[in-house]
C-alpha cells in the first residue's frame, strides 16, 4: 500500500480550492498546502479539510512548488494546482494505483481537461493537455520560471491514468487574456535571460502559425465562437510575447 501527499501551492484561491480539496480527500494520506499570503478564506478553507497549512513569500512557481514537496512525508507526491479536481474515473485510478507495487522511477500522468466559462474545451490544442503529476517523493524537482517542467532523477517510465483532470481555467474571456498575456511576458523575460534571439521570420510568422494550428489542425473551429476567441487570444499572446522580447533586445543593446 503506497502512502500519497497531496501537495497544492495556493493565493487567494477561495473560489475554487473547496472543489479541489473535496477531489482529493478520499485518496489523500496527506495535505500540503503552501499558501503566499492569501487575503481572502483560503485557509479558514483548507483548515475545514486538516490540511497541513504553511506560508512562504512567493518564490516563483518552481521553488514554491519545490518547496512544498520537501513538506511531505509520503510515498507519492501528486502535485495539483487550486483550481483544478478530480474527475471520479481519475479519483479511481489513483486509489488503485495506491494498492500497487511501484518502481522508484514509474511516474504517473493524466490528461487535463481544460474548462472555459463553463464550456469544457476539447479542441484548440488544450486537450489531450497530458501532464505528469504523481511520482515517487525525492525522485523529480520542478524547474523552469512559467511552465514549469520537472526534472527526475534518471529516466522515467510514464503511465497515463485513466480520466481527467479538471481544470477549473478561466471564469471570464477576460481571464483567460489576462493570464495568456501574463505568460506571454514571462516567456519573453525567459527567452531574453536565456539569450534566445528572434529573426524577422518568426517575428512575422509566428502568431500567425499559431493561429492556423490551433484553430484550424487542432479543430478550434469546431468549438464555435468559443473556439475562435481561445485561438485568437493564444495567437494575440504569442505575438506580445515575440514584441517584448525584441524591445528587450533593442534597448539592452
Amino acid at each position: 500500500m503506497q502512502t500519497l501527499s497531496v501537495v497544492i501551492i495556493t493565493f487567494n484561491e477561495e473560489q475554487k480550492i473547496g472543489q479541489c480539496l473535496d477531489s482529493v480527500k478520499d485518496i489523500a494520506d496527506e495535505i500540503i498546502v503552501v499558501d503566499s499570503h492569501s487575503t481572502d478564506a483560503t485557509e479558514a478553507i483548507c483548515d475545514r479539510y486538516g490540511v497541513k497549512f504553511f506560508t512562504q513569500d512567493w518564490l516563483g512557481y518552481s521553488d514554491q512548488k519545490n518547496l512544498a514537496d520537501d513538506l511531505a512525508t509520503c510515498d507519492l507526491i501528486f502535485s495539483i494546482d487550486a483550481d483544478e479536481a478530480l474527475s471520479d474515473e481519475l479519483k479511481h485510478s489513483i486509489a488503485e494505483l495506491k494498492e500497487k507495487e511501484i518502481a522508484d522511477d514509474e511516474v504517473f500522468a493524466m490528461n487535463r481537461l481544460n474548462n472555459y466559462c463553463g464550456k469544457w474545451i476539447k479542441r484548440c490544442g488544450l486537450y489531450p493537455e497530458t501532464k505528469i503529476r504523481i511520482w515517487r517523493r525525492g525522485f523529480a524537482q520542478w524547474e523552469g520560471i512559467i511552465h514549469e517542467w520537472l526534472k527526475f532523477k534518471s529516466e522515467p517510465k510514464k503511465t497515463l491514468l485513466r480520466g481527467d483532470l479538471l481544470h477549473y481555467s478561466w471564469d471570464t474571456p477576460e481571464a483567460f487574456r489576462k493570464q495568456l498575456f501574463h505568460f506571454a511576458e514571462l516567456g519573453a523575460q525567459s527567452y531574453y535571460d536565456r539569450g534566445k534571439k528572434t529573426g524577422l521570420l518568426p517575428y512575422l510568422f509566428s502568431p500567425s502559425i499559431n493561429f492556423f494550428r490551433t484553430y484550424i489542425i487542432k479543430g478550434g473551429f469546431l468549438e464555435g465562437k468559443t473556439g475562435l476567441y481561445i485561438c485568437r487570444t493564444m495567437m494575440q499572446a504569442n505575438r506580445h510575447k515575440y514584441n517584448l522580447l525584441r524591445e528587450n533586445i533593442k534597448q539592452n543593446k
